[in-house]
């Protein structure tokens, strides 16, 4: 119940990166995929997810070290997840290369059989 609450929080206090991507994945607008935001998995809050493609992708700022994703990113690989990492700065400063560089990590599992 903490984790709802916590990420119930984080939705209602997101970063003007984040609110800029979800501003383009909401509504089924990016490939018609359904992507959730601020969602617990296991003991983590990933901040988007796309569970038709099993896919994560991590908003990060100052905030995060490599040391501290690290730990997080091997739990959720193990569990089956694929994680892509931008930059907030990427986001604010390049979107649309952003959402380009998102559709090289889709494609390759979307184009099966």
């Amino acid at each position: 119940m903490k984790q709802i609450k916590r990420a119930r929080a984080l939705r209602k206090d997101s970063t003007d990166a984040e609110a800029r991507l979800w501003s383009r994945l909401r509504n089924r607008q990016f490939r018609n995929l359904k992507f959730r935001r601020q969602v617990p998995l296991g003991r983590f809050i990933v901040d988007f997810y796309c569970h038709e493609l099993q896919l994560i992708i991590e908003v990060d700022g100052g905030q995060h070290s490599e040391e501290g994703d690290q730990s997080r990113t091997e739990w959720l690989e193990s569990e089956g997840y694929r994680i892509v990492r931008f930059w907030n700065n990427e986001l604010l400063e390049n979107l649309d290369g952003v959402l380009v560089e998102l559709e090289r990590h889709i494609r390759p599992s979307s184009n099966s059989g």
